[in-house]
This record gives C-alpha cells, sequence and structure tokens, in this order.
C-alpha cells in the first residue's frame, strides 16, 4: 500500500482549475520527483494534499482519506510541506524558529532539536542568530530542520535548490539522502532542476498543464527522449 496516494485529484484557484484529474502515488520510504515546466501544477500538487489548495478526487495516506482535513490536522497525520522561498521566521532565533516545527509534538524539544542539528551542523553554531542574519543555503538547512521537528511520514519540498550555489544544494541533497536512509523519511520533491531531482528519485511524474503526462522509474525518465530533451537539455 502506498503512504501516500492521489486518485483523479482535481484542485481550482477561484475559477481556473490547475490540476486535471491527476493520479501519483509515494511509497514508504521512497522518493518522489515531480517534473514540469512552470505552471504544470507541481506547486498545486503539494497544496492539495496539504489542504492550502480548493480540491477534489481522493488524497490517501496512510490508507486514511485527507479529505476535509484542514492543513493542521495534514501535518498532524505526519505530513511536513517546506514551501517554495523557505518561510523562516527572520526576528526569532534558529532555536526559536526549530521549536516552531514542534508544535504538533509534546515535550522533548531539546532531544528533537539535537537530533535534527545533528544532520545541520552549521546551524547548530547558529542556534541564537536571527534566522534573518543567515545566508540563503542556512535558511534552506532551516526550513528543511523545522520541518523535522515534527518527525514527518512524508517530507514534501517545493523547489529546495533554488537561488542556491550548487556546492550548497549538493549539500543539501546529501542531507535529504541521509534522512531517507537512516529514518525511512519518503520524500515528495518539486525541483526544477530535473538532473538533481531524478538523481535522488526513485520514480518520476512529469506534469504538463495540470495533468501527468508521463510517469515510471527515475532512471528510464532519465532515458526519455522527451524528458531529455525538454529537462535534461542533451
Amino acid at each position: 500500500m502506498a503512504l501516500l496516494e492521489l486518485q483523479d485529484v482535481e484542485a481550482r484557484y477561484g475559477p481556473i482549475r490547475a490540476l486535471h484529474g491527476i493520479s501519483i502515488a509515494v511509497g514508504e520510504g521512497e522518493v518522489v520527483a515531480l517534473l514540469g515546466a512552470n505552471g504544470a501544477g507541481k506547486t498545486t500538487t503539494l497544496r492539495a494534499v496539504s489542504g492550502t489548495v480548493r480540491r477534489s478526487g481522493r488524497i490517501l495516506f496512510a490508507g486514511r482519506s485527507l479529505e476535509r482535513r484542514s492543513p493542521e490536522a495534514v501535518a498532524r497525520a505526519g505530513i511536513a510541506h517546506v514551501p517554495e522561498g523557505r518561510g523562516t521566521f527572520a526576528e526569532l532565533t534558529v532555536r526559536e524558529n526549530l521549536r516552531l516545527g514542534a508544535w504538533t509534538r509534546r515535550g522533548r524539544l531539546r532531544a528533537e532539536q539535537e537530533r535534527v542539528l545533528r544532520y545541520f551542523p552549521a546551524l547548530a553554531e547558529r542556534v541564537g542568530q536571527p534566522a534573518g542574519t543567515l545566508s540563503g543555503g542556512e535558511q534552506q538547512m532551516l526550513a528543511l530542520g523545522r520541518a523535522l521537528m515534527a518527525r514527518p511520514r512524508l517530507l514534501m519540498l517545493d523547489e529546495p535548490s533554488l537561488g542556491l550555489a550548487p556546492l550548497v544544494v549538493s549539500g543539501i541533497f546529501a542531507i535529504l539522502r541521509r534522512l531517507n536512509e537512516e529514518e525511512g523519511v519518503s520524500v515528495l520533491l518539486v525541483e526544477q532542476n530535473a538532473t538533481l531531482a531524478l538523481e535522488a528519485a526513485s520514480t518520476a511524474y512529469v506534469l504538463e498543464v495540470g495533468r501527468v503526462a508521463l510517469a515510471g522509474p527515475a532512471d528510464e525518465l532519465r532515458a526519455h527522449e522527451s524528458v531529455r530533451r525538454s529537462y535534461l537539455g542533451y
């Protein structure tokens, strides 16, 4: 059974339909990539799961429906959504930002913080600093760390490499691999860098104007002519 399953999901922004009946699945402990051009529906797919956009169709998480579940209830169920733009609180310290991520859990904040900071040693040296003083890469690490404080079963990431230097991006994806391998966290990844996404994922979906155009093992999609031409540049 899939950990997350979307069946014929549609989503709207007012009168505009952004998803036209998409079906995707994320297995337990799996990394799945969503590829597509701007406006293809990748971000809307994550929002449909987290309940921050009007949607219809079936969305199941661990066999239970997320229909009519609020974003808060979705988070409590074990889904953490790291949106594009990071969304850290600039005036709060690194420590305070991390603790905000644990609002679904009670107690053991210190132990959870220490666990998260083992993955992000650069943040461990800056726990008392305001988040606004961090570099872009450190702020992305903080956004990830804050999501991990809730010990999610599924981590949804929207453009984690956006605006970051290649070396920083490489470090962040190495941390994602560790989290997946060491803690079994499933990942649903939206990423414009298709090469990175397909290297990180075992399964990938290509969205075009709100529909699934291609789906399959990441290795097979990497060799697919239209994917190579449109997203990999060769």
